[in-house]
């Protein structure tokens, strides 16, 4: 096991160093083949090799579709249309505005893909709202920052795609496995609302007529299917997740072109240069990791890690708790998609020998390790937050931090009765 604690322990120094993820991640590599058996030992040709195969894969192919359809919806005015009929729905609840925020950031996780997305976008329009019914800040700051948590649980998800690569694991399962647990974060999110509203004052919105309400959800049905045709499709076997991202992404040009005719040539050209500067980095971390995994391997550094779980005289559920409180301490230092990188490879062989589901393990990895998007010190939705409304940084730490019972509860809840993960998936099979 000394490689393993080479490998966390040089990469730990290096991010605390500064050194960016993809290069920590390399220069970790080199350290060990060095140590192993000197400069003389380094597969110099072998290492390219390895990060050309871990690119040239058809399923990565989804990480640029998803991460086009979120930015072009974005753009348009999509995101207003979804916060007017969620208004609808649920503003007239105790509660007000704080069960909107999470029912569009419900509806909106069908599109974004990740957190970061989902504050960027809708959650902009969710504090703008908050702010002009007089919500206090922290209160808007800390609801909007737990719901963006729901964006990499919420099919599509750029973190299962890259989970479900790594592992072997049918990507098409984990999108049908991430609904329920999505879902069910939200109802504890409205419901924690629901109880903070007897001591914070939130306005409500009057409640809507009939006509009213199905003229706000016409008016939203459009984006509102996107979702539905991805999962849908998905699910009934018409297209693969890959097929899926770029289904969205016509649809997505579709809706703004055609229907609502509200982006522009120059929103586009903008769109996918975001859109390559995010999947460059990301296809550049992948490639690193790549080489990495075939390192660990090579090593047999995963099969003594399962080996040292299966001495341990505890019981599984234990065990899930463990990894479940490992993965939470790691989220927050690293990314979701850095961290499923780096510790799916780890990990796998564990859960094959302990006889965990794939699918179970890799919602449990992604909701866990989504928790540090909102927790210091590197939580990039806490940053997102920080500009939007104003406040200090400690400020939005605080305000996120009651919201954080529930979703931890949420995680709990999962370990306990898997069955909540796993049940949609087996109708797949």
């Amino acid at each position: 096991m000394e490689y393993l604690y080479i490998f966390l322990g040089l990469m730990i120094v290096l991010f605390a160093l500064g050194v960016p993820i993809a290069v920590s991640i390399g220069l970790t590599c080199l350290a060990v083949l060095v140590i192993q058996g000197g400069w003389q030992a380094i597969p110099t040709e072998l290492f390219a090799l390895q990060m050309l195969r871990g690119l040239n894969n058809f399923p990565i192919l989804a990480i640029p579709f998803f991460i086009f359809a979120a930015s072009l919806m974005n753009v348009g005015s999509v995101t207003n249309r979804i916060f007017d009929f969620a208004n609808a729905l649920v503003g007239f609840i105790r509660g007000g505005l704080g069960h909107v925020n999470v029912v569009a950031s419900m509806i909106f996780a069908g599109m974004s893909a990740t957190a970061v997305a989902d504050v960027a976008g809708i959650g902009q329009l969710e504090i703008k709202a908050m702010r002009e019914r007089n919500y206090p800040m922290r209160f808007a700051a800390g609801i909007t920052g737990a719901a963006s948590i729901i964006s990499p649980v919420i099919p599509p998800s750029i973190a299962m795609v890259v989970y479900g690569w790594l592992s072997g694991t049918s990507i098409a399962a984990l999108f049908v496995a991430g609904l329920v647990p999505g879902v069910i974060i939200g109802i504890a999110l409205m419901i924690t609302c629901f109880i903070v509203s007897y001591w914070i004052e939130m306005p409500r919105s009057p409640r809507p007529k009939l006509m009213q309400l199905v003229r706000l959800f016409w008016r939203a049905l459009p984006p509102l299917l996107t979702p539905l045709i991805i999962v849908g499709g998905i699910w009934t076997g018409i297209f693969t997740p890959t097929e899926a991202g770029a289904i969205a992404c016509l649809y997505a040009m579709f809706l703004g072109f055609v229907v609502y005719r509200d982006v522009t040539f120059k929103d586009l050209i903008d769109v996918l240069a975001r859109t390559v500067r995010f999947t460059s980095i990301i296809m550049f971390i992948i490639a690193i990791a790549t080489f990495y995994g075939w390192l660990l391997v090579r090593l047999r550094i995963p099969q003594e890690l399962a080996m040292m779980l299966m001495d341990l005289d505890v019981s599984l559920t234990v065990i899930l708790l463990f990894i479940a409180l490992f993965f939470l301490v790691i989220g927050c230092f690293m990314s979701v998609v850095e961290a499923v990188l780096i510790f799916t490879p780890i990990f796998m062989l564990t859960v094959q020998a302990l006889g965990i589901d794939p699918v179970f393990f890799g919602i449990l990895m992604v909701i866990t390790l989504s928790v540090g998007v909102i927790t210091p010190p590197f939580g990039n939705v806490l940053f997102v937050l920080v500009e939007i409304t104003g406040l200090r940084f400690e400020q939005v730490v605080m305000a996120v931090l009651p919201f954080l019972i529930p979703i931890l509860a949420v995680i709990g809840l999962i370990i306990l009765v898997p069955e909540v993960v796993t049940f949609l998936p087996g109708l797949l099979r």
